[in-house]
């Protein structure tokens, strides 16, 4: 029986396509709920999600701190706490769509070209149909991300755009390097090495949010199940880089380890355009200089820093000493 509101599936049928999740967590549930929900609403748009909003505790601060480069700057510590709330605020409806801007520009890209036989990983139909099946989970993810800035845009009554803020430092990096390939096996290695860096490490960069318990219940829980996805694609690239490097010549495996090694430093990085445009939507004084001294004073300090899975990857490969990164600067211990 097809459910008026919902189309051809109940939200209790396509919860069960969802990421795995405690139905008798408040919170966990109030996200899947609404995910699985306005997956078919189109039409509602404006309509309040009270699910949502009713677990929003607005006492909680909506980003980490500690995620803050310039969180010791005498100009950030000089701010009042209404100021210090908004920055943390846009922190988290940035943090959203750089995630977004990486599912859209980067991992599904690259997924695609997988499951087009791209790279001859001669994997067969199973790992075709995972594939699609991961980049059906992205657009789930990106739907989730969504929820959870229009929460927090509702809840604190402050504007927060997306469109104020640039594409994120990862996906701008992407495609200068997609821009620099020569040809277009050139280019589909480069998707292959950033895809790969983005489904290895996603983990680690959703346990900035996801372990942090004194941020917004509603945060910290959409980084939570969106991970759980992430463990099943990161085995996937693992597998799909392995198979496709059995494949690839000298010259194509010299190219891809350095857009290997491009793709790590993208995602190891903090933003400081997006935290300047951020700087600017609040009008902080002194905000674009003290961005300006941090970087130039942060000299190899990162925001991403567990890359325990792509050392692993390359141990695996044998190509840890052939790629050009410095691992001393992150963690890689690996189990």
């Amino acid at each position: 029986m097809i459910n008026p509101e919902f189309g051809a599936f109940s939200v209790a049928e396509r919860l069960r396509s969802l990421p795995e999740h405690d139905p008798n967590d408040a919170v966990e549930n109030a996200i899947l709920t609404r995910l699985a929900g306005n997956w078919d609403r189109r039409a509602t748009v404006r309509r309040r999600e009270e699910s949502l909003d009713d677990v929003f505790e607005p006492d909680r601060p909506d980003f980490p701190v500690a995620l803050l480069p310039f969180r010791n700057h005498p100009t950030y510590l000089g701010l009042d706490d209404e100021a210090k709330a908004r920055i943390l605020a846009w922190g988290w409806v940035a943090f959203n769509k750089n995630v977004m801007d990486i599912e859209q520009y980067v991992v599904n890209p690259g997924f695609s070209l997988i499951a087009k036989g791209a790279f001859d990983t001669r994997l067969g139909d199973s790992m075709t149909i995972a594939v699609t099946q991961a980049m059906v989970d992205e657009q789930y993810h990106t739907l989730m991300h969504l929820n959870a800035s229009a929460v927090t845009r509702r809840q604190r009554g402050w504007r927060m755009p997306d469109s104020a803020l640039p594409l994120g430092h990862k996906t701008r990096q992407h495609a200068q390097r997609l821009a620099s390939a020569e040809t277009p096996a050139h280019e589909a290695l480069v998707s292959l090495a950033f895809t790969t860096v983005a489904e290895i490490s996603i983990n680690a960069h959703l346990d900035l949010i996801a372990e942090d318990h004194d941020i917004q219940p509603v945060n910290r829980m959409t980084a939570v199940l969106h991970n759980r996805d992430e463990y099943c694609h990161a085995s996937i690239a693992n597998t799909v880089v392995q198979e496709a490097w059995k494949r690839l010549s000298a010259e194509q495996r010299g190219y891809f380890l350095t857009a290997l090694a491009d793709g790590m430093e993208a995602f190891s990085a903090h933003d400081f355009t997006t935290w300047a445009k951020v700087m600017d939507a609040l009008g902080v004084e002194g905000g674009r200089e003290m961005l300006q001294e941090i970087q130039n004073a942060s000299g190899s300090g990162r925001l991403l820093q567990d890359f325990s899975g792509l050392r692993q990857l390359c141990e695996e490969l044998d190509v840890l000493d052939s790629v050009p990164f410095d691992w001393s600067t992150v963690t890689t211990e690996t189990s």
